[in-house]
């Protein structure tokens, strides 16, 4: 098999990383905030469409502004195809189809295998990120601290709806797929703004004809005030910005570091839900927060190596 790597690329996780791995966290933490408002009076394919469609004339609104140069290369704009298949298409409507048959605490701690199947998909095809025993560790910890902030109910389904379940998980490695073939978006000098506009613009592409064939969204009604106030956040926040983010974090410390805001995002939601919707945090969600922290501490190695 033909490992991938840039010589020239030193990947770390230093203060500036891990401070935008955390905003990351707290902007997709939010996005469950905003997908539950918006769900109740839009269809699954038409939210998804305008989350991507609304973040991508954001980007490239911005690139515009900014005067970033477009790529002239067809090889970059066939990549952003790629990366709009496996970053938003695959994994949003393989996670969207499974939980349809399963409970959304056990499609969180499915999608949390994200970094697990990262350090495989990586240490096989990036030369630069051969997982070592701390970091496999520390991925456990952090899978361990996601099961137990979601609590036990949710593995009561495990084992069923096994096809729901596959679903789930398919999304899961799709997304540390999408994690390691962006890394060739540096390689290739695009800039992380170009590369988020250039995604979600392909993602909306490609979403276009299921949408409009499955829902037919000119019949729908009107949403209300709410709906239409949380598809901007979802669009311009969780999506646009957090997507900058995303491309700027894996170009200056890989793949499998990257990966690790899974294990953030039920943190970031559960801490969003007691400061918005007033809900009390229970002794697990702290306990679970402990485990993820020494996970995060494992892979990043310098507390142990110190």
């Amino acid at each position: 098999m033909t490992t991938i790597a840039d010589p020239a690329e030193r990947l770390t996780m230093g203060r500036a990383e891990w401070a935008m791995l955390l905003a990351l966290s707290v902007l997709w933490g939010g996005s469950f905030l905003f997908v539950g408002i918006a769900v109740a009076e839009l269809p699954t394919l038409t939210l998804v469409w305008l989350r991507v469609a609304l973040a991508a004339l954001v980007l490239w609104a911005a690139v515009a502004v900014t005067g970033r140069p477009l790529p002239r290369s067809p090889g970059v704009w066939a990549a952003f195809l790629g990366m709009g298949l496996l970053n938003n298409v695959i994994p949003f409507s393989l996670i969207v189809a499974g939980q349809h048959s399963i409970a959304s605490g056990l499609a969180s701690i499915l999608n949390a295998t994200t970094p697990l199947f990262t350090v495989v998909v990586a240490g096989l095809l990036l030369a630069d990120e051969r997982p070592g025993g701390l970091k496999l560790c520390g991925v456990a910890a952090g899978l361990a601290g996601v099961a137990v902030m979601i609590g036990p109910d949710a593995l009561a389904g495990l084992g069923t709806n096994a096809l729901a379940q596959l679903a789930v998980l398919g999304g899961a490695l799709s997304y540390a797929c999408a994690a390691v073939f962006g890394r060739r978006f540096r390689r290739m000098g695009v800039d992380p703004l170009v590369t988020a506009a250039g995604q979600v613009g392909a993602a909306t592409l490609l979403l276009s004809p299921a949408m409009l064939i499955a829902d037919r969204p000119w019949t729908l009604p009107m949403p209300g005030t709410a709906t239409c106030a949380a598809v901007l956040g979802l669009a311009v926040l969780s999506t646009a910005l957090a997507y900058l983010l995303y491309f700027r974090i894996l170009a200056r410390a890989g793949a499998t570091s990257l990966s690790l805001v899974t294990f953030l995002i039920p943190v970031s939601a559960i801490l969003l839900g007691g400061l918005v919707l007033g809900e009390r945090l229970a002794p697990t969600d702290f306990a679970g927060m402990a485990c993820i922290a020494l996970g995060l501490a494992a892979v990043d190695g310098r507390l142990f190596r110190r």
